[in-house]
């Protein structure tokens, strides 16, 4: 199946991660990924009503278009996973990328061009690493607490939704959104050293203090690699500037989407 796919084009998709938290006999370790030129196929796979109800059209996308078919999908970061989701729209719908979004100060609805290719990479802080894994060590600034996180994996996401949309169902529609709770708990590995489960729950839900999980946050983002998707937007009416976040509409893989 791997050579059917070398018969179209490809690309080698480098990683915000450079591969360095995956194990070594990983072919990901080596910090790229081949990946194909999108086809009539995987517009199939775009227009599936069914994939986009499940929540894993992208999934099944990459699949297609990665060409190591030993490359397990939900192993990868989600940064890495971000970059392959622009290099699989650049290769297929080329790269400029138009999309509307209003202005913050004025509110008029601009339209506005991203060039893909020319968005940053934020890459991996190493002198956070831990043994060269998937593991961080991080001393909140308030409490004094240390403890051991991980960066979130494609697996990762897809068990957060499916824990999330199990606990909206057992409140019965409670306006409370457990999700910056649910995040917490599988990023963080231990706490003081405390690797078991139950005691990183409770940790997260009873001792947590907003100030340190906020700058725990904070320093997540700050040190997880990723696409930086910020551009600086300009409002065409009040000529208002400021850096936002490329927004991802359905234009993203399907920018001629005329229904």
């Amino acid at each position: 199946m791997a050579e059917e796919k070398r018969q179209f084009p490809t690309e080698m998709v480098n990683l915000p991660s450079k591969g360095v938290l995956y194990p070594k006999e990983s072919s990901i370790s080596k910090g790229e990924i081949e990946v194909k030129y999108m086809t009539a196929k995987e517009e199939d796979i775009l227009t599936s009503q069914n994939l986009i109800r499940k929540g894993i059209v992208i999934d099944k996308l990459l699949e297609s278009l990665v060409v190591d078919e030993s490359i397990n999908l939900d192993d990868i970061l989600i940064g890495d996973k971000n970059a392959l989701m622009v290099a699989s729209r650049v290769l297929g719908y080329g790269k400029d990328y138009q999309f509307e979004l209003n202005c913050p100060a004025c509110g008029e609805r601009n339209t506005d061009n991203v060039d893909l290719t020319k968005l940053g990479e934020k890459s991996i802080d190493h002198s956070h690493l831990k043994g060269g894994k998937n593991e961080f060590d991080f001393e909140l600034p308030t409490s004094k607490r240390k403890i051991t996180y991980k960066l979130l994996t494609q697996s990762d996401e897809r068990e957060i939704d499916a824990e999330l949309k199990a606990l909206k169902k057992i409140s019965g529609g409670s306006n409370v959104d457990p999700e910056i709770t649910t995040r917490l708990k599988r990023a963080i590995v231990s706490v003081d050293g405390k690797s078991d489960t139950a005691y990183v729950n409770s940790f997260v839900d009873n001792e947590f203090l907003s100030r340190d999980s906020l700058a725990f946050r904070n320093h997540l983002l700050e040190i997880t690699p990723d696409v930086d998707m910020n551009y600086l937007f300009t409002c065409e009416l009040c000529d208002f500037d400021q850096e936002v976040t490329v927004p991802m509409t359905v234009q993203f893989f399907w920018p001629s989407a005329k229904r």
